[in-house]
C-alpha cells in the first residue's frame, strides 16, 4: 500500500499546514478558558466556580481551532450545552442504574440536539459529566443548566466573538464572514481546482475534498435539470 493511499485511510489531511492559523487558534483557546475561569471565580461562590466542565475544551477547539463549521455556530454552542445539560440531570435523578443512567445521559442528548438542531459534540460530555461527575456536582441539581453551564457557555461565545473578530479571515459567526459574497455563475470546476482552493482557506474546513466534489456534481445536475 502507498503511503498516500495509508494517509487517505486513516483520514489524515494532507493539505498544507497553517501554522500562523495555528498558533491563532491555540491563544484563542487559552483566553476561552481563561475567561471561564475568570467569570467563574467572579461570579459564583468557591465551591460552584471550581466545577467548570470539560466539555467547554471540548468546545474551545471548535470555536477557536474551526470556527466556521456547523457544530461551531452559536446556537449549535448554547443549545447543545443547554439541553445536554438537562438531560444528564434528568437521567442521574430519574435512572437507578448508574452504568445506564450514564449511558442514557450521552444517547438521548445525541437525539434531542439533532431534533433540535443544534448538535454539538462536547454536549454529550456536559451531559455525561452530570451523570458521573462529583457529588458537589450532582448536589447543584437542575442549577447545574444556569451555573456552571449556561455561565460557561456564554462566557467562551463572548470571548470567541471578540477574539476571532480580530481577524478577518477567522469572522465569528460564520454568517458574518460568508453573508456579503453574492451566488455567481461559475465556470466548470475541476479535481485540481477543489484540491488548489482548499489549500488556500486559511481556517479549518470540516468537509472533504470528495465531499465537495459530490456536492458540485449535485449542484450542478439540478441546474441542468432546471
Amino acid at each position: 500500500m502507498q503511503i498516500n493511499t495509508f494517509i487517505d485511510l486513516i483520514g489524515m489531511n494532507r493539505l498544507p499546514m497553517n501554522y500562523k492559523d495555528a498558533l491563532i487558534s491555540g491563544v484563542g483557546g487559552f483566553l476561552g478558558i481563561f475567561g471561564i475561569l475568570m467569570s467563574s471565580y467572579w461570579l459564583l461562590d468557591p465551591e460552584t466556580a471550581v466545577l467548570i466542565v470539560p466539555s467547554m475544551g471540548a468546545s474551545a477547539v471548535l470555536l477557536f481551532a474551526a470556527p466556521h463549521v456547523p457544530f461551531s455556530q452559536p446556537w449549535n454552542l448554547v443549545g447543545g450545552h443547554a439541553v445536554s445539560a438537562i438531560v444528564g440531570v434528568f437521567c442521574w435523578q430519574w435512572i437507578p442504574d448508574y452504568t445506564v443512567a450514564a449511558s442514557a445521559s450521552v444517547g438521548i442528548a445525541i437525539s434531542v440536539m439533532y431534533l433540535l438542531r443544534c448538535i454539538h459534540p462536547p454536549g454529550g460530555a456536559t451531559a455525561l459529566a452530570a451523570v458521573i461527575g462529583s457529588e458537589r456536582l450532582h448536589h447543584l441539581g437542575y442549577s447545574y443548566e444556569y451555573a456552571p453551564i449556561l455561565l460557561n457557555t456564554i462566557t467562551i461565545l463572548i470571548v470567541a466573538v471578540s477574539f476571532n473578530a480580530l481577524f478577518k479571515w477567522r469572522l465569528y459567526p460564520a454568517y458574518l464572514a460568508f453573508h456579503k459574497k453574492k451566488a455567481e455563475a461559475y465556470g466548470p470546476i475541476s479535481h485540481e481546482d477543489f484540491v488548489y482552493a482548499l489549500s488556500h482557506i486559511d481556517t479549518m474546513v470540516d468537509i472533504s475534498e470528495d465531499d465537495l466534489i459530490r456536492i458540485y456534481e449535485l449542484a450542478t445536475k439540478r441546474k441542468v435539470k432546471e
